[in-house]
């Protein structure tokens, strides 16, 4: 039996992102030349700096709904005049990801950073087995950043989520990366997967970054602890046995990446995976983390 590698993974390839502090239920990030403080549900500990020094440096701070006990939905307080949207990059050997970030009333501006470590991942991965044929299904795809990751290795891919906004939000993405011709998919993700099972279609890498609940394009709802195992079931049978890779994130509070080891274990029997979780490292030395995530290639 295959000794499973436990890590704590970390992007280190950032240059227009940082995690500054973190505490008190808020994080204060750097994104690119901004500087922006948001809810954080998993800084349970106390602010390394004062309030003075986080007042001072933030350009934009989000305010929660207070009728919303998520911490999802609120406002943003733009404090410094920061354009409606703004660039910022990432840049790993000859990849080179450009993104484009705007407020709007989630916390969420476009990109969650902790996810750069699987981009480098896609790429080396895919150069170290390319072929011509080899293509990539990035289910739940969100802005992107693991499809543009893929498709800059020269990969074919198919970008599904369930929101056109969002899948707009990717294509200029994509396009503002100097890409081209990513396949892009308005639909519900466990619907697109049945069909191309249907279709006998099989893919060379699979990833799932799926939120905790969800609404497909008509209607279909989406609950992570129901639906995950069939999916990745599903995906099990997708994916191709040689020159392959899988990926799956998870960020639901409460689910532990033994849960994640179970499901491999469970759908990829012969799989030499390693698991764990995603943080990031503040300034002052304290781990944030961001979500289990586990995956392999073979």
């Amino acid at each position: 039996m295959n000794s499973p590698i436990f890590n704590l993974t970390s992007p280190h390839d950032w240059i227009d992102y940082e995690l500054i502090d973190s505490g008190n239920f808020e994080k204060l990030e750097r994104f690119g030349p901004y500087i922006i403080c948001r809810p954080e549900p998993q800084a349970i500990w106390n602010k390394t700096m004062p309030e003075s020094f986080w007042k001072k440096e933030t350009h934009a701070r989000f305010i929660m709904d207070t009728e919303i006990h998520n911490g999802e939905k609120g406002n943003w307080k733009n404090f410094a005049k920061i354009p409606e949207q703004w660039e910022i990059r990432y840049d790993y050997k000859e990849m080179h990801l450009k993104f484009k970030l705007k407020f709007n009333t989630f916390k969420h501006i476009g990109i969650f950073p902790e996810q750069a470590d699987n981009w480098s991942f896609i790429y080396d991965t895919i150069n170290n087995q390319y072929s011509k044929d080899y293509n990539v299904l990035n289910l739940f795809a969100y802005t992107g950043g693991a499809s543009i990751a893929a498709k800059t290795a020269k990969a074919k891919v198919v970008h599904v989520d369930s929101v056109k906004p969002v899948i707009n939000w990717a294509i200029e993405n994509m396009q503002i990366s100097g890409l081209s011709d990513i396949h892009w998919v308005v639909e519900d993700a466990v619907k697109f997967v049945k069909r191309e099972l249907k279709r006998g279609n099989k893919y060379n890498g699979i990833i799932l970054d799926p939120p905790a609940f969800g609404r497909g394009p008509q209607g279909e709802k989406w609950i992570l602890e129901k639906n995950l195992n069939d999916l990745i079931a599903n995906c099990s049978e997708l994916l191709k046995e040689t020159d392959s890779f899988f990926i799956l994130n998870l960020y639901s509070l409460g689910l532990s990446a033994i849960i994640t080891e179970n499901l491999i274990k469970s759908h990829f029997p012969k799989a030499k995976y390693e698991f764990g979780e995603t943080y990031i490292k503040d300034r002052y030395d304290k781990k944030l983390p961001l979500g289990t995530y586990i995956r392999f290639k073979r």
